[in-house]
């Protein structure tokens, strides 16, 4: 499965044009949830680097009790195998209902990405 689809990356990439004009990395909704099916970790990515395609940034939970904002590599992530070899893989269903500073909030108190 492909991590975005073509949707997704124009959304992304359009919030990371507007991100270099004024600073909204954590004022948008996340446009795609990220997941390891069989192991940890999860990321929701709100936006692109215009120019660096292979970075996002959003929401990372690695498992470690101590989610955190900051930028993830789409090629890193395709490398990625969970305990019985399986890829990341996109939430078809995930919606966003809040903006990623939300979602960040909630995550710490709670200690694991909510979503």
């Amino acid at each position: 499965m492909k991590l975005l689809t073509s949707q997704q990356e124009k959304e992304l990439l359009a919030n990371g044009l507007k991100m270099q004009e004024v600073d909204i990395s954590c004022n948008v909704q996340p446009v795609v949830k990220l997941f390891m099916p069989d192991g940890a970790g999860t990321w929701l990515l709100a936006w692109i680097d215009p120019c660096d395609r292979d970075i996002a940034w959003g929401l990372c939970d690695l498992g470690s009790e101590f989610p955190e904002l900051g930028k993830v590599s789409f090629s890193e992530l395709a490398e990625l195998r969970g305990a019985f070899g399986l890829n990341v893989e996109r939430d078809k269903f995930f919606k966003a209902n809040k903006t990623l500073s939300e979602y960040a909030s909630e995550a710490k108190k709670a200690r694991y990405l909510v979503a």
